[in-house]
């Protein structure tokens, strides 16, 4: 059966419903994941344009990713308050306005301000979208609907530099966000008439303590691995280490802090009792691990193939492609099969495949041509593909209903403190091998030992995801031995 034929007992919306939901949440979903990437390979032509350095420009990227990571949990605890549709109808509206701004912007300070709005926008839709499907598709349809979804993020993730290049190879930066608002209209018509209005499920107080925590710990963590981007750079060094050691140890602090609020407050943020489930808490593990390994990956390739085989930024952006078609092969098949077969060991099938594709990639030759790469990289999208979907299937089916929204707020946060935690670890790497040629030789780093730093980094990206793969492959035995949370009711 297809995904809007109705059988008697479903829940959910009926099918007609469903296709316009489905329509609306994949375009809301991919504007708001494609803005976190597409603007990166545009940055030095924003510093051209605006006549900022390159330095300044950096934080037309940052803001986004700032804003975004440090609400996550704040507007996933706030979507049983003002309801699903409300919240992720305004996190649109929100969005495609600040997106407008962007285009329109006229200095730095104002796209950055822009930037920092469509981050708080993206929040809002991306921290409930799978409570949203969830909700909107019967149960026995949600790992095909989550393959989709997973999909769509992956997907254009890894697609966002690609787009981004062939859209300045034709046109200025300004229609990188432009192109935001006719999608943005038609998809926010669409989410206010295919998803119902529901009554907030959660009254008495909101814990703004918490809420304060959870920003200041994900906030000083997103700055940690900016300083540690920054490890490297010549004559940053010093700076940048102090400024990731004094981000770092907030980010720990008020994490303590943040989960010890949790553990008293009446009525929490983030519920713990989701973790209860050794199965949820294994899946969110899981997730957040193979996020530190693509977070490397996706760091690491651009400077592989730009600054050691001489790419164009253009071409090194197509390179890219095959990672994202092998998701869109893969992701739907492998949610349509969790539907029928035990998610944990797809899975752990697709981690061991994205395993071997990144390792693959760390043996690459010294002079790859262009089929080299993108047979391995294909691998690579095969692989995460098959994992994603049935592992977020694995973390929804285990959580109750009525936390379905506190349970989507973690998937996006793992897979934001992974890609964040990834880049920290690159930036590391790099400052350690530059540090150990200039300490030794008292030059810089030839390409040769660039190249070097590189392939170490994909080591370091391969051996996250073979552990990631271990983490899943124990999840086998706590599924004799935890049974599935029962949904319960709305």
């Amino acid at each position: 059966m297809g995904l809007f034929a109705d059988l008697p007992g479903d829940d959910g919306l009926p099918g007609p419903q469903r296709r316009l939901a489905m329509i609306a949440l994949m375009t809301a979903t991919a504007m708001t994941v494609l803005d976190g990437t597409i603007v990166n390979i545009a940055l030095p032509q924003i510093a051209l344009a605006l006549k900022v350095s390159a330095g300044a420009a950096i934080w037309v990227a940052n803001g986004y990713l700032l804003a975004a990571a440090m609400t996550l949990a704040i507007f996933a605890s706030l979507a049983s308050r003002i309801g699903y549709r409300n919240q992720y109808a305004g996190g649109l509206a929100v969005f495609t306005l600040a997106s407008l701004g962007c285009a329109l912007a006229p200095s730095l300070d104002v796209l950055i301000g822009m930037r920092l709005l469509q981050g708080l926008g993206a929040s809002a839709v991306l921290s409930i979208g799978p409570a949203i499907l969830r909700t909107v598709f019967p149960n026995r349809l949600l790992g095909r609907i989550l393959g989709l979804n997973a999909l769509m993020v992956a997907a254009t993730t890894a697609i966002g530099p690609a787009l981004g290049g062939v859209l300045l190879a034709i046109s200025s930066w300004e229609w990188l966000f432009a192109i935001n608002v006719p999608l943005g209209l038609v998809g926010l018509v669409l989410v206010l008439r295919a998803i119902p209005a529901e009554r907030a499920t959660a009254l008495g107080r909101f814990d703004s303590a918490g809420a304060v925590l959870s920003a200041l710990a994900m906030g000083a963590l997103i700055m940690a691995a900016e300083a540690c981007q920054r490890l490297g750079a010549p004559g940053q060094s010093e700076a940048a280490g102090l400024h990731a050691l004094a981000y770092g140890v907030t980010a720990v602090v008020a994490g303590i802090a943040f989960v010890w609020r949790q553990r008293h407050a009446a009525q929490p943020l983030l519920p713990l009792t989701i973790f209860a489930s050794s199965r949820f808490s294994l899946a969110a593990l899981t997730s957040l691990i193979s996020f530190v390994g693509q977070g490397i990956a996706f760091i690491a390739l651009p400077f592989l193939f730009q600054s050691n085989y001489g790419y164009s930024a253009l071409h090194a952006a197509l390179l890219f492609t095959p990672w994202p078609l092998g998701i869109i092969l893969a992701a739907p098949q492998a949610g349509k099969l969790s539907d029928r077969f035990a998610p944990i060991a797809l899975s752990s099938a697709g981690l061991g495949v994205f395993t071997v594709g990144l390792a693959l990639l760390a043996l690459l030759p010294a002079h790859a041509q262009a089929w080299d790469i993108c047979w391995r990289g294909f691998i690579c999208g095969i692989g995460f593909g098959f994992f994603q979907s049935p592992n977020n299937r694995e973390m929804l089916s285990n959580t109750a209903r009525q936390h379905s929204a506190n349970a989507s707020g973690v998937l996006a946060i793992m897979r934001t403190f992974g890609q964040c935690f990834g880049a920290a670890l690159m930036g590391i790497i790099v400052s350690v091998f530059g540090a150990h040629v200039i300490a030794g030789a008292g030059t810089l780093a030839s390409a040769a030992q660039d190249a070097h730093a590189i392939r170490l980094s994909l080591w370091v990206a391969a051996a996250a995801t073979a552990l990631a793969t271990l983490v899943s492959v124990s999840r086998l035995r706590a599924l004799h031995v935890a049974p599935t949370v029962p949904p319960a009711n709305p």
